[in-house]
């Protein structure tokens, strides 16, 4: 998984365990491009400090899954509905369109919209 992407599912998932001042700084850093040099300015905290503080959200981030594996069931999940509509696809394209493949087909769709 790229990386970005895996940080992001992790503070989609865990962010809310972590203190309100983890979460600004991880999101300016992460989500708002602010270099260390300027999230230190911002924080009134060495450029090192912030790394410090990165590695350890970090690495919090990646023990609550670990533990929880809650990022890990959703990708699973998200796999699972897309192959129940890449069936329901083949299903339509070898007998026909019928009403139920229809509903198959669209509540896939919407659970894969939603994620």
């Amino acid at each position: 998984m790229e990386r970005f992407v895996e940080q992001s599912l992790l503070y989609d998932f865990y962010g809310e365990l972590l203190n309100e001042h983890q979460r600004r700084v991880y999101e300016d850093v992460v989500f708002n491009d602010l270099t260390l040099s300027e999230a230190a300015s911002e924080y009134n905290i060495s450029r090192q400090g912030v790394s410090d503080m990165l590695k350890r959200i970090n690495n919090s981030l990646k023990k609550y899954e670990d533990k929880l594996h809650l990022v890990e069931k959703f990708e699973d999940t998200k796999d699972k509905v897309r192959e129940i509509s890449d069936i329901a696809d083949a299903m339509a394209k070898k007998q026909g369109s019928s009403d139920e493949i229809e509903k198959i087909r669209h509540l896939a769709k919407e659970i894969i919209e939603e994620f």
